[in-house]
């Protein structure tokens, strides 16, 4: 025990650098994911049929297909068609991309939560089909979404460990290391998956809070009655 908290103690500044970019590609991967993820989703839920038959095309594509895949074909097989990224922004690439296909599905089924009485307001109004949507419906939707979204945050987080066959220097890269220079491999990966344990841990509190911030009394309710 006494021999793996030093090993522990010793690898702390290893695993703070790899944290933080495992931080960043959570972070970075997270706001590319959302932005494609939110654009998929409307297109899918208001778009005219080709538009609506692409996100469709997307959404399956990147779900159907594993990470490390697109993650190789990003890294290893454009380059072949003379599209060449550096290991961070292909790594930052194929997490956007992936996750972007999953919120795409959660904030869907947001929109789709939104009765269409509300639509028909709108539009008897006056508004257009997108005033609508950009102004009522929208809001809603990315509150009602909060609670099913959260679990992206987290899952991106540890999934961004893949990257490590590319040669990012995130937490497992760092702890692959260690368990080489140590020969300790189960020592440097309990480490590791303790500081996993713990980012998750910060990360599943910050959501939560964030939850209850974008709560509203009686809203999820009406949001399904509507």
């Amino acid at each position: 025990m006494a021999d793996w908290l030093k090993l522990f103690v010793d690898a702390l500044p290893q695993f703070w650098v790899g944290a933080q970019y495992t931080l960043l590609l959570t972070a970075a991967g997270l706001v590319i994911g959302f932005v494609l993820g939110l654009l998929t989703a409307v297109a899918r839920a208001y778009g005219p049929v080709p538009l609506r038959a692409v996100a469709i095309s997307y959404v399956e594509l990147f779900r159907g297909t594993p990470l490390l895949v697109q993650l190789f074909l990003i890294y290893y097989g454009l380059p072949s068609l003379g599209i060449t990224f550096d290991r961070l922004p292909a790594a930052i690439i194929a997490l956007g991309l992936n996750s972007g296909a999953y919120q795409a599905e959660y904030i869907r089924g947001s929109l789709l939560a939104i009765g269409q009485g509300q639509m028909m307001a709108a539009r008897a109004i006056g508004m257009s089909r997108w005033a609508a949507i950009v102004n009522i419906i929208l809001p809603q939707a990315l509150r009602l979404v909060i609670p099913s979204w959260a679990n992206e945050p987290i899952s991106l987080l540890k999934s961004n460990a893949i990257v490590f066959l590319i040669a990012v220097p995130e937490l497992m890269t760092k702890a692959k290391a260690i368990a080489v220079k140590t020969y300790d491999p189960i020592g440097a990966y309990v480490a590791v998956a303790i500081v996993y344990l713990v980012l998750v841990f910060i990360l599943d509190y910050g959501l939560k809070w964030l939850e209850r911030l974008a709560r509203i009394p009686g809203f999820e309710l009406e949001g399904k009655k509507a």
